[in-house]
């Protein structure tokens, strides 16, 4: 394989897909299933192996100087290589999408008519730092009878290879192409506007990082796109907030990982909440260690830093989070609108009424009551995992499981019927 030409490296790599594709569509269920366990296995028997390759990249981070957050990312350990195979195994039990039937109805002309799931195709993933990506998306596209061209980070290139190369033993001992799962062998970002124009090889991409990455798909790309934006979440502590559940919850959002897309970025405190609780919010954070910038009388509570215009809908990713009161959850569902990526918004109340208002008003493509915006995540969602998360409104939108990966076809059948 030649790596120097990239758009010949790249062709190469869209007709193995579409043919790997043409086999998927057809294979069964107890295959796909058998390929995913095997992977399973072979990513526990060479963990030693993929935590070297690991330590390779976050060698690589360390010269690029990465963020805190970015370098925990990139780190895989023995006990985040047992949760990637225990998403292998999780994708693999799911009920098989494709050749679902998701309606079906007779018509007085005599048809019968089914929709029923279909494989998209090809589906391109291009993604940053995040190795367990490789698994999960490789993984969810074999389950949905998709082929898949996997573009991953350069700082997880090592890691990566390691992790794609057991998922192409699961293909091997299932006797299914390997080239359903294919891995961009080359570091060059000329691969990556190659695969943005591949329309006659890939269905759909799937980006998966930064605001960098995702703006350069978008503006950019051909095929279609699942998009996935800045994870700008929001957490409001409504009046009627239980106060010991907000403790938990909020910090929970912001430090449980703060490198993730469901990590809140920004706290909204109910001028209600305020007169009840004063800002033991906000010193919850501070002595986790969270740079709190705050605005108005927030920035009056000792140790937070006076926010900036810039620091409402803004991405930290990292152990900062933005924080304001708000008059009502009118104010805060304002602000969001304002402020907000459409990703994931969370509600703190025990008032119903107050809960149904966020959920109506806002058109995120996760809204959460009373737990932490951490759980923005597909294996969380009794998915196996996740490609990502879609924040816009075509096809696929918040988790894209499986399930998320299908498009349909309709099948119809008569019995000699002409149309009058």
């Amino acid at each position: 394989m030649d790596l120097a030409n990239i758009p010949e490296l790249m062709k190469s790599i869209g007709r193995n897909a579409r043919g790997a594709a043409a086999e998927l569509a057809f294979a069964s269920a107890k295959s796909k299933a058998e390929a995913l366990n095997a992977a399973a296995a072979a990513v526990w028997d060479r963990r030693d192996e993929i935590i070297a390759a690991n330590a390779k990249d976050l060698a690589f981070g360390v010269s690029k100087k990465l963020s805190k957050a970015m370098m925990d990312r990139l780190m895989l350990d023995e006990s985040r290589i047992a949760g990637i195979v225990s998403g292998l195994k999780s994708v693999a039990a799911q009920a098989d999408p494709v050749g679902e039937v998701i309606a079906e109805w007779d018509m007085p002309s005599g048809l019968h008519i089914r929709r029923v799931r279909t494989p998209l195709g090809v589906v391109g993933v291009i993604y940053e730092s995040r190795p367990n990506v490789t698994a999960d998306a490789g993984a969810l596209c074999l389950k949905a009878g998709n082929a898949v061209i996997l573009r991953g980070g350069s700082e997880s290139f090592h890691s990566s290879q390691a992790i794609h190369s057991c998922l192409q033993a699961g293909l091997r001992q299932a006797g299914l192409p390997e080239n359903a799962i294919q891995l961009v062998p080359t570091r060059d970002r000329a691969a990556v506007s190659e695969m943005l124009a591949m329309v006659e090889y890939i269905d759909v991409i799937v980006p998966r990082g930064g605001k960098g990455l995702v703006g350069l798909v978008q503006a950019e790309a051909r095929v279609p796109v699942f998009a996935h934006l800045e994870g700008i979440c929001h957490i409001y502590a409504d009046g009627d907030a239980d106060l010991e559940k907000a403790r938990a919850v909020v910090l929970n959002a912001k430090t449980r990982r703060t490198g993730i897309c469901g990590a809140a970025e920004c706290l909204l405190i109910d001028t209600a909440f305020f007169a009840k609780h004063s800002g033991i919010l906000i010193e919850d954070l501070i002595k986790a260690g969270v740079e709190v910038r705050a605005e108005g009388v927030l920035a009056e509570i000792a140790g937070t830093v006076a926010a900036k215009a810039d620091d409402f809908g803004r991405e930290f990713l990292d152990s900062i989070i933005a924080a304001k009161l708000v008059d009502g959850v009118d104010a805060a569902i304002s602000h969001i609108r304002q402020y907000g990526s459409n990703h994931t918004d969370a509600i703190l109340t025990q008032n119903d009424a107050t809960a149904d208002r966020f959920f109506q008003r806002l058109d995120s493509a996760i809204l959460i009551r009373n737990a932490s915006t951490q759980f923005a995540d597909g294996g969380e969602f009794g998915m196996g995992g996740e490609i990502g998360i879609a924040t816009g409104k075509m096809h696929a939108r918040g988790p894209v499981g499986a399930e998320q990966l299908t498009s349909f076809k309709y099948l119809v059948e008569g019995d000699g019927t002409i149309r009058a």
